[in-house]
Protein backbone atom coordinates (compact mmCIF):
# COMPACT_ATOMS: atom_id res chain seq x y z
CA UNK A 1 0.00 0.00 0.00
CA UNK A 2 2.82 2.40 0.92
CA UNK A 3 4.55 1.51 -2.34
CA UNK A 4 1.39 2.37 -4.28
CA UNK A 5 1.01 5.64 -2.37
CA UNK A 6 4.62 6.57 -3.02
CA UNK A 7 4.30 5.76 -6.69
CA UNK A 8 1.06 7.72 -6.92
CA UNK A 9 2.64 10.63 -5.03
CA UNK A 10 5.65 10.62 -7.34
CA UNK A 11 3.40 10.58 -10.37
CA UNK A 12 1.41 13.52 -8.99
CA UNK A 13 4.60 15.45 -8.25
CA UNK A 14 5.93 14.75 -11.72
CA UNK A 15 2.62 15.85 -13.17
CA UNK A 16 2.66 19.06 -11.16
CA UNK A 17 6.21 19.75 -12.25
CA UNK A 18 5.34 19.15 -15.89
CA UNK A 19 2.25 21.32 -15.56
CA UNK A 20 4.30 24.13 -14.04
CA UNK A 21 6.81 23.87 -16.86
CA UNK A 22 4.03 23.78 -19.44
CA UNK A 23 2.34 26.84 -17.95
CA UNK A 24 5.50 28.84 -18.59
CA UNK A 25 7.09 31.62 -16.58
CA UNK A 26 6.71 35.34 -16.13
CA UNK A 27 10.03 37.16 -16.28
CA UNK A 28 9.86 40.64 -14.77
CA UNK A 29 12.30 43.42 -15.72
CA UNK A 30 12.68 47.21 -15.62
CA UNK A 31 11.51 47.72 -19.19
CA UNK A 32 12.95 50.23 -21.65
CA UNK A 33 16.08 49.42 -23.60
CA UNK A 34 17.18 46.91 -20.96
CA UNK A 35 13.87 45.08 -21.13
CA UNK A 36 14.03 44.98 -24.92
CA UNK A 37 17.56 43.56 -24.77
CA UNK A 38 16.45 40.87 -22.33
CA UNK A 39 13.54 39.90 -24.57
CA UNK A 40 15.80 39.60 -27.62
CA UNK A 41 18.73 37.83 -25.93
CA UNK A 42 17.05 35.75 -23.23
CA UNK A 43 13.25 35.63 -23.12
CA UNK A 44 12.46 34.71 -26.71
CA UNK A 45 15.48 32.41 -27.35
CA UNK A 46 14.80 30.58 -24.06
CA UNK A 47 11.21 29.95 -25.07
CA UNK A 48 12.28 28.57 -28.43
CA UNK A 49 15.04 26.33 -27.10
CA UNK A 50 13.28 25.02 -23.99
CA UNK A 51 9.65 24.82 -25.05
CA UNK A 52 8.75 26.76 -21.89
CA UNK A 53 6.75 29.87 -22.63
CA UNK A 54 8.42 32.93 -21.11
CA UNK A 55 6.51 36.20 -20.91
CA UNK A 56 8.30 39.47 -20.20
CA UNK A 57 6.59 41.94 -17.86
CA UNK A 58 7.78 45.41 -16.79
CA UNK A 59 7.77 46.85 -13.28
CA UNK A 60 9.22 49.82 -11.44
CA UNK A 61 11.45 47.89 -9.04
CA UNK A 62 8.95 48.23 -6.18
CA UNK A 63 9.81 45.52 -3.64
CA UNK A 64 6.54 46.21 -1.82
CA UNK A 65 4.71 44.47 -4.65
CA UNK A 66 6.93 41.40 -4.36
CA UNK A 67 6.43 41.37 -0.58
CA UNK A 68 2.66 41.64 -0.95
CA UNK A 69 2.61 38.61 -3.28
CA UNK A 70 4.80 36.56 -0.96
CA UNK A 71 2.84 37.50 2.17
CA UNK A 72 -0.45 36.65 0.46
CA UNK A 73 1.02 33.35 -0.80
CA UNK A 74 -0.23 34.34 -4.26
CA UNK A 75 2.91 34.77 -6.36
CA UNK A 76 2.31 35.34 -10.07
CA UNK A 77 5.90 36.24 -10.98
CA UNK A 78 8.64 33.64 -11.45
CA UNK A 79 11.83 35.58 -12.17
CA UNK A 80 12.29 39.20 -11.09
CA UNK A 81 15.10 41.63 -11.89
CA UNK A 82 16.31 43.48 -8.79
CA UNK A 83 19.08 45.93 -7.95
CA UNK A 84 21.98 44.94 -5.74
CA UNK A 85 20.64 46.98 -2.81
CA UNK A 86 17.57 44.72 -2.63
CA UNK A 87 19.42 41.40 -2.74
CA UNK A 88 20.65 40.99 0.84
CA UNK A 89 17.61 42.51 2.50
CA UNK A 90 15.16 40.50 0.37
CA UNK A 91 16.99 37.28 1.10
CA UNK A 92 17.09 37.97 4.85
CA UNK A 93 13.40 38.85 4.88
CA UNK A 94 12.46 35.61 3.13
CA UNK A 95 11.15 37.26 -0.03
CA UNK A 96 13.32 35.18 -2.38
CA UNK A 97 13.88 31.48 -2.90
CA UNK A 98 17.33 30.09 -2.18
CA UNK A 99 18.94 29.21 -5.52
CA UNK A 100 20.20 25.74 -6.34
CA UNK A 101 23.44 26.78 -8.04
CA UNK A 102 24.10 23.20 -9.21
CA UNK A 103 21.21 23.75 -11.65
CA UNK A 104 22.20 27.26 -12.71
CA UNK A 105 25.91 27.75 -13.36
CA UNK A 106 29.41 26.88 -12.24
CA UNK A 107 30.23 29.56 -9.71
CA UNK A 108 33.81 29.77 -10.92
CA UNK A 109 32.61 30.78 -14.40
CA UNK A 110 31.03 33.96 -13.00
CA UNK A 111 32.46 37.11 -11.47
CA UNK A 112 32.38 36.65 -7.67
CA UNK A 113 29.85 39.44 -7.08
CA UNK A 114 27.31 37.60 -9.23
CA UNK A 115 26.99 34.61 -6.90
CA UNK A 116 24.73 34.99 -3.85
CA UNK A 117 22.45 32.54 -1.98
CA UNK A 118 19.21 34.05 -3.32
CA UNK A 119 20.20 36.03 -6.41
CA UNK A 120 22.18 35.59 -9.61
CA UNK A 121 24.00 38.59 -11.06
CA UNK A 122 23.08 38.84 -14.72
CA UNK A 123 24.74 41.99 -16.05
CA UNK A 124 27.05 44.87 -15.10
CA UNK A 125 26.31 48.59 -15.52
CA UNK A 126 28.23 51.60 -14.29
CA UNK A 127 28.12 55.25 -13.34
CA UNK A 128 30.70 57.06 -15.44
CA UNK A 129 32.15 60.45 -16.29
CA UNK A 130 30.40 61.57 -19.49
CA UNK A 131 31.33 64.64 -21.49
CA UNK A 132 30.63 66.55 -24.70
CA UNK A 133 33.74 66.23 -26.91
CA UNK A 134 32.76 69.36 -28.82
CA UNK A 135 32.68 71.67 -25.81
CA UNK A 136 35.35 69.76 -23.88
CA UNK A 137 38.21 69.69 -26.38
CA UNK A 138 40.60 67.58 -24.27
CA UNK A 139 39.32 64.26 -23.00
CA UNK A 140 39.10 64.26 -19.18
CA UNK A 141 40.67 61.43 -17.23
CA UNK A 142 39.19 60.58 -13.86
CA UNK A 143 37.44 62.64 -11.22
CA UNK A 144 40.37 64.95 -10.59
CA UNK A 145 39.66 66.42 -14.04
CA UNK A 146 35.92 66.54 -13.26
CA UNK A 147 36.75 68.86 -10.35
CA UNK A 148 39.26 70.94 -12.35
CA UNK A 149 37.15 73.93 -13.40
CA UNK A 150 40.12 75.92 -14.70
CA UNK A 151 41.31 73.29 -17.14
CA UNK A 152 37.76 72.21 -18.01
CA UNK A 153 35.40 75.19 -17.63
CA UNK A 154 31.66 74.70 -17.51
CA UNK A 155 29.01 73.31 -15.21
CA UNK A 156 28.99 69.76 -13.87
CA UNK A 157 26.00 67.44 -13.82
CA UNK A 158 25.61 65.24 -10.74
CA UNK A 159 22.81 63.07 -9.40
CA UNK A 160 21.19 64.61 -6.36
CA UNK A 161 22.17 61.97 -3.82
CA UNK A 162 25.13 61.01 -1.67
CA UNK A 163 25.78 57.60 -3.18
CA UNK A 164 28.71 57.62 -5.59
CA UNK A 165 29.15 61.40 -5.42
CA UNK A 166 31.08 60.97 -2.17
CA UNK A 167 33.22 58.22 -3.70
CA UNK A 168 33.93 60.43 -6.72
CA UNK A 169 34.85 63.33 -4.44
CA UNK A 170 37.40 61.23 -2.56
CA UNK A 171 38.98 59.96 -5.77
CA UNK A 172 39.14 63.57 -7.01
CA UNK A 173 40.93 64.40 -3.77
CA UNK A 174 43.59 61.76 -4.40
CA UNK A 175 42.24 58.69 -2.62
CA UNK A 176 43.14 55.52 -4.51
CA UNK A 177 40.07 53.71 -5.90
CA UNK A 178 40.88 50.59 -3.86
CA UNK A 179 40.83 52.63 -0.62
CA UNK A 180 37.67 54.65 -1.18
CA UNK A 181 35.29 52.69 1.06
CA UNK A 182 37.89 52.27 3.80
CA UNK A 183 38.34 56.06 3.91
CA UNK A 184 34.63 56.81 3.57
CA UNK A 185 33.88 54.54 6.53
CA UNK A 186 35.61 57.06 8.83
CA UNK A 187 34.29 60.39 10.10
CA UNK A 188 37.38 62.09 8.71
CA UNK A 189 36.78 60.51 5.32
CA UNK A 190 33.16 61.68 5.19
CA UNK A 191 34.19 65.22 6.18
CA UNK A 192 36.89 65.12 3.50
CA UNK A 193 34.37 64.07 0.84
CA UNK A 194 31.90 66.82 1.75
CA UNK A 195 34.70 69.41 1.81
CA UNK A 196 35.61 68.38 -1.73
CA UNK A 197 31.94 68.61 -2.73
CA UNK A 198 31.88 72.15 -1.28
CA UNK A 199 34.48 73.22 -3.83
CA UNK A 200 32.31 72.15 -6.75
CA UNK A 201 28.88 72.97 -5.36
CA UNK A 202 28.40 76.43 -6.96
CA UNK A 203 28.95 74.85 -10.39
CA UNK A 204 26.72 71.78 -10.07
CA UNK A 205 23.56 71.19 -12.09
CA UNK A 206 21.63 68.42 -10.37
CA UNK A 207 19.90 65.57 -12.16
CA UNK A 208 17.45 62.98 -10.91
CA UNK A 209 16.38 60.93 -13.96
CA UNK A 210 18.86 58.85 -15.94
CA UNK A 211 17.86 60.46 -19.24
CA UNK A 212 18.86 63.94 -18.08
CA UNK A 213 22.71 63.85 -18.22
CA UNK A 214 22.87 63.14 -21.99
CA UNK A 215 20.30 65.88 -22.54
CA UNK A 216 22.32 68.36 -20.47
CA UNK A 217 25.51 67.47 -22.35
CA UNK A 218 24.03 67.67 -25.85
CA UNK A 219 22.38 71.02 -25.03
CA UNK A 220 25.67 72.39 -23.73
CA UNK A 221 24.22 73.03 -20.28
CA UNK A 222 27.10 71.15 -18.65
CA UNK A 223 30.63 70.32 -19.77
CA UNK A 224 30.70 67.01 -17.92
CA UNK A 225 28.28 64.88 -15.95
CA UNK A 226 28.05 61.73 -13.95
CA UNK A 227 25.83 59.38 -15.96
CA UNK A 228 24.72 55.79 -16.42
CA UNK A 229 26.73 54.27 -19.24
CA UNK A 230 23.65 52.69 -20.85
CA UNK A 231 21.85 56.04 -21.00
CA UNK A 232 24.80 57.67 -22.74
CA UNK A 233 24.92 54.87 -25.30
CA UNK A 234 21.15 55.01 -25.90
CA UNK A 235 21.30 58.75 -26.56
CA UNK A 236 24.29 58.26 -28.88
CA UNK A 237 22.41 55.60 -30.86
CA UNK A 238 19.49 57.98 -31.19
CA UNK A 239 21.75 60.38 -33.08
CA UNK A 240 23.22 62.54 -30.33
CA UNK A 241 26.84 62.11 -31.38
CA UNK A 242 28.30 64.81 -29.11
CA UNK A 243 28.67 62.37 -26.25
CA UNK A 244 31.66 60.45 -24.92
CA UNK A 245 32.65 58.47 -21.83
CA UNK A 246 35.84 58.63 -19.78
CA UNK A 247 35.96 55.18 -18.17
CA UNK A 248 38.65 55.98 -15.60
CA UNK A 249 37.49 55.42 -12.01
CA UNK A 250 33.93 54.47 -12.92
CA UNK A 251 31.82 52.67 -10.31
CA UNK A 252 30.10 49.52 -11.49
CA UNK A 253 27.19 47.58 -10.08
CA UNK A 254 25.19 44.48 -10.98
CA UNK A 255 21.54 43.74 -11.56
CA UNK A 256 20.27 40.37 -10.41
CA UNK A 257 17.58 37.78 -11.05
CA UNK A 258 15.66 36.39 -8.08
CA UNK A 259 12.80 33.92 -7.73
CA UNK A 260 10.07 35.20 -5.39
CA UNK A 261 9.32 32.89 -2.46
CA UNK A 262 6.47 30.62 -3.43
CA UNK A 263 6.82 31.06 -7.19
CA UNK A 264 4.71 28.44 -8.94
CA UNK A 265 7.34 27.56 -11.56
CA UNK A 266 10.59 27.53 -9.59
CA UNK A 267 12.12 24.75 -11.70
CA UNK A 268 11.45 26.56 -14.95
CA UNK A 269 12.61 29.84 -13.39
CA UNK A 270 15.97 28.27 -12.53
CA UNK A 271 16.25 26.98 -16.09
CA UNK A 272 15.63 30.51 -17.37
CA UNK A 273 18.30 32.01 -15.12
CA UNK A 274 20.71 29.26 -16.17
CA UNK A 275 20.02 30.09 -19.82
CA UNK A 276 20.63 33.81 -19.28
CA UNK A 277 23.99 33.07 -17.64
CA UNK A 278 25.37 30.98 -20.51
CA UNK A 279 28.30 32.67 -22.30
CA UNK A 280 26.52 33.02 -25.65
CA UNK A 281 23.33 34.40 -24.10
CA UNK A 282 25.40 36.85 -22.07
CA UNK A 283 27.28 37.97 -25.18
CA UNK A 284 24.03 38.37 -27.11
CA UNK A 285 22.67 40.65 -24.38
CA UNK A 286 25.80 42.84 -24.45
CA UNK A 287 25.43 43.22 -28.22
CA UNK A 288 21.97 44.73 -27.72
CA UNK A 289 22.91 47.09 -24.89
CA UNK A 290 26.36 48.01 -23.49
CA UNK A 291 26.04 46.25 -20.16
CA UNK A 292 28.74 43.77 -19.30
CA UNK A 293 28.42 40.01 -18.86
CA UNK A 294 28.83 38.35 -15.48
CA UNK A 295 29.94 35.10 -17.13
CA UNK A 296 33.63 35.62 -17.83
CA UNK A 297 33.49 33.30 -20.85
CA UNK A 298 31.29 35.77 -22.74
CA UNK A 299 34.10 38.25 -23.35
CA UNK A 300 35.77 35.94 -25.85
CA UNK A 301 32.58 35.99 -27.93
CA UNK A 302 32.47 39.77 -28.31
CA UNK A 303 34.18 41.99 -30.88
CA UNK A 304 36.48 44.89 -30.03
CA UNK A 305 33.85 47.56 -30.71
CA UNK A 306 31.38 46.00 -28.29
CA UNK A 307 34.05 45.43 -25.64
CA UNK A 308 35.11 49.09 -25.80
CA UNK A 309 31.69 50.11 -24.50
CA UNK A 310 31.31 47.62 -21.64
CA UNK A 311 31.87 48.70 -18.01
CA UNK A 312 33.76 45.54 -17.05
CA UNK A 313 35.68 44.77 -20.24
CA UNK A 314 39.33 44.01 -19.45
CA UNK A 315 40.38 47.53 -20.49
CA UNK A 316 37.58 49.55 -18.87
CA UNK A 317 37.65 47.58 -15.62
CA UNK A 318 41.30 48.37 -14.87
CA UNK A 319 40.60 51.47 -12.80
CA UNK A 320 36.94 50.80 -12.01
CA UNK A 321 35.64 49.90 -8.57
CA UNK A 322 32.62 47.93 -7.48
CA UNK A 323 29.95 49.92 -5.66
CA UNK A 324 29.78 48.60 -2.10
CA UNK A 325 26.23 47.48 -1.30
CA UNK A 326 27.36 46.55 2.21
CA UNK A 327 28.75 50.03 2.85
CA UNK A 328 25.60 51.81 1.68
CA UNK A 329 23.36 49.40 3.61
CA UNK A 330 25.27 50.26 6.80
CA UNK A 331 25.84 53.98 6.25
CA UNK A 332 23.36 55.06 3.57
CA UNK A 333 20.62 56.56 5.75
CA UNK A 334 22.91 58.87 7.71
CA UNK A 335 24.93 59.92 4.67
CA UNK A 336 21.85 60.64 2.56
CA UNK A 337 20.38 62.73 5.37
CA UNK A 338 23.58 64.76 5.66
CA UNK A 339 23.74 65.13 1.88
CA UNK A 340 20.14 66.35 1.65
CA UNK A 341 20.79 68.98 4.32
CA UNK A 342 24.06 69.99 2.62
CA UNK A 343 22.45 70.31 -0.83
CA UNK A 344 19.64 72.45 0.56
CA UNK A 345 22.02 75.09 1.98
Amino acid sequence: MNVIRCALGAAILMGCSAAAMADGITAVNYGGATGNAQKAAWVEPFSKSSGVTATAVEYTGDMAKVKAMVDAKSVSWDVVEVESADVGRGCQDGLFEKLDWSKIAKKGDLMPEAVTPCAAGTYVWSTVLAYNPVTTKTAPSGWKDFWDEKKFPGKRGMKKEARYNLEFALMADGVAPADVYKVLATKEGVDRAFKKMDALKPNIQWWEAGAQPPQFLVAGDVAMSTAYNGRVDAAYREGNKNLAIAWDQSIYDLDFFVIPKGAKSKEAAEKYIAYALQPQAQADFSKHIPYGPTNKGAFALLDATTLANLPNSPKNAKSAIAGSVEFWTDHGDSLEQRFTAWAAK
